[in-house]
């Protein structure tokens, strides 16, 4: 008799409730380099939008009465090549950086963003 093999793992997808999804969308590909590979309606005002960012993926959904800037729960945490290169982007897209980039003991250099709607986000650099 032989033993049933445990389903696949679920994948997770984080996803970002925002009022103005057109404005966090661009901001995530100015900053990160995000692609979108999917909409939802593919025509017209989008009301879900998947983003790819390095082989990893964000989605946004549409909700006009969200409300920005409230504390959130939740810390997305994107790798990216240089973090003091972004840092300089942050402010003009519309986010705002939260302090300086650190060199951090477990070997990253981070820096705590927050994106246009409040959320918090990491960037984070190999060293």
């Amino acid at each position: 008799m032989s033993a049933t093999p445990p389903p696949a793992p679920a994948a997770v997808q984080p996803v970002i409730v925002t009022p103005d999804l057109d404005r966090l969308r661009d901001f995530y590909r100015a900053l990160a380099g995000a692609e979108e590979f999917t909409r939802v309606p593919e025509e017209g005002p989008a009301f879900f939008v998947g983003l790819r960012i390095r082989g990893s993926e964000l989605g946004l959904v549409a909700d006009r009465s969200m409300a920005i800037g409230t504390p959130t729960r939740i810390l997305l945490s994107i790798a990216v090549e240089d973090v003091d290169a972004l840092l300089e982007r942050v402010e003009p897209l519309g986010g705002t950086v939260r302090g300086p980039a650190n060199d951090m003991p477990w070997g990253q250099r981070v820096a705590h963003i927050q994106d246009p709607d409040g959320n918090a986000v990491n960037l984070t650099q190999p060293l």
